[in-house]
């Protein structure tokens, strides 16, 4: 069995290999955030004229196509790095480089979008308290958490998830009963048809909850400790990606049934703001509320701490090959877990004390995106036009499999890419462009090779 080996240091410490299908499945879907189809209910609503499951269900046909891609490549390079391991592999370091700086954005903003509506939620409760204060708590103890091992991490997982998805059953249960005695409940379909406006808002939406399907990424970190990698993590990927997808179609399904506004373009802001509150409310009462904003707060820690765990392996990864601080790359052999990158990840999250949500979520889509064309090609690079050339002819299911299914991903991803705000694109363009100076300093003004893992066949 293959595994990477750094160039330079071969004997240091390792992850610990601690996980397997169920943990993995659990991680994502703790990234995920079951939940957080109610953080976008009445953004994507208004946007969609009330489609919100049609535009789920774009997305998740998209997200499909690339997590089979992310499983593909799993399969050749079972190592910690996602998207960076994967471009670097398919197109050299220096591609590789450039696709985990612009994951970046996503891994280190997605975490601080959790810590600010924790903080935010949770001063609903107490007001007299700076909501800064509750944030500070809760980066901290996600700190401790991700140095603490991955063990530990998939046991909160396990609470986290059970809670979470036991507050949306209840209520789909009790949306499913308010529609059925609702006498303006729309068709059964109606909420999966497109509205006045046609195809083009459902697309709009999609491309917005396209990043709700993360998990699957973040579970690709997490090949170094998994016990089985090359068989465990190309299942949780697309169990990941499935079972999220199925509960947030549903979820938004129930939610449409239940209570549906006349002209979702004239709600108000602070409405679709807090939109989950007012379907709570309106499904369940206060009692209701009560759990949704406990399983919010939940959801947020747990999904945030997933996200820490996440990057700082990302960093880890990018530190050990040299590709930044090599200080990055160290493990704490204690715990198995990489302490400075870890360390590194929540120094930077300590932003999400004075930066906006609209600030936060501005640098998320275009990493993520990206990422993803670069995983689909990679697939195409790797598998149908090898280093060194094929030894034998294409089989007609890998053309299928390698070929026609990522390049359908590498659409998919390209079409939601450019459905993007304008904003987004400066943002992450000049994001690029700070990776582009690293990466020239790096290498000397590009007159050295860019650092980057080898895979020699060992027994593991």
């Amino acid at each position: 069995m293959s595994q990477a080996v750094s160039d330079t240091d071969v004997d240091q410490p390792h992850l610990k290999r601690a996980l397997g299908l169920v943990g993995l499945v659990l991680f994502g879907l703790a990234y995920m955030a079951v939940s957080t189809v109610f953080t976008t209910y009445g953004i994507v609503n208004q946007i969609t004229e009330g489609r919100l499951p049609a535009s789920y269900t774009v997305a998740l046909v998209a997200m499909v196509f690339t997590a089979g891609s992310y499983a593909a490549m799993v399969r050749r390079f079972p190592v910690a790095g996602s998207a960076y391991t994967y471009a670097q592999q398919a197109f050299g370091g220096a591609a590789g480089f450039l696709t985990g700086w612009v994951l970046l954005l996503d891994y280190l903003f997605i975490p601080m979008i959790n810590f600010m509506i924790l903080g935010l939620y949770v001063s609903t409760q107490f007001p007299s308290v700076p909501t800064q204060v509750f944030i500070l708590a809760a980066l901290l103890l996600v700190l401790l958490f991700n140095v603490l091992g991955i063990k530990l991490v998939s046991t909160l997982n396990v609470a986290i998830i059970a809670l979470s998805v036991g507050t949306v059953l209840v209520f789909a249960i009790l949306a499913i009963k308010a529609a059925i005695g609702n006498p303006d409940a729309p068709g059964l379909l109606e909420p999966f048809i497109p509205g006045t406006a046609g195809f083009s808002p459902i697309f709009t939406g999609a491309a917005v909850l396209a990043l709700s399907f993360l998990g699957f990424d973040a579970v690709s970190t997490l090949s170094e400790e998994a016990k089985r990698p090359r068989k465990d993590i190309p299942r949780a990927i697309i169990l990941t990606t499935l079972i999220g997808g199925g509960i947030f179609i549903f979820v938004s399904w129930a939610g449409a049934m239940a209570y549906q506004l006349p002209d979702w373009s004239q709600a108000p802001q602070e409405m679709l703001d807090t939109a989950g509150v007012v379907l709570f409310q309106h499904v369940g009462g206060a009692v209701l509320v009560a759990a949704f904003v406990a399983v919010t707060v939940a959801g947020c820690f747990g999904s945030g701490l997933a996200g820490q765990v996440s990057v700082a392996r990302i960093l880890y990864s990018m530190g050990r090959d040299g590709t930044l601080p090599r200080p990055l790359g160290f493990i704490w052999e204690r715990f198995g877990t990489p302490v400075v990158a870890a360390v590194t990840v929540s120094v930077v999250a300590l932003s999400s004390l004075f930066l906006s949500l609209d600030q936060a979520a501005f640098m998320i889509s275009f990493g993520a995106l990206a990422a993803f064309a670069m995983v689909n090609l990679g697939v195409i690079r790797v598998y149908l036009f090898p280093k060194g050339g094929r030894t034998e002819p294409l089989s007609a299911r890998e053309l299928v499999v390698h070929g026609l299914c990522p390049a359908i991903g590498l659409a998919l991803t390209l079409w939601l890419w450019t459905s993007l705000q304008p904003t987004t694109w400066i943002v992450g363009g000049v994001w690029l462009l700070i990776g582009v100076g690293i990466l020239a300093a790096k290498t000397h003004m590009f007159r050295r090779p860019v650092p980057k893992m080898s895979f020699s066949e060992v027994d593991h």
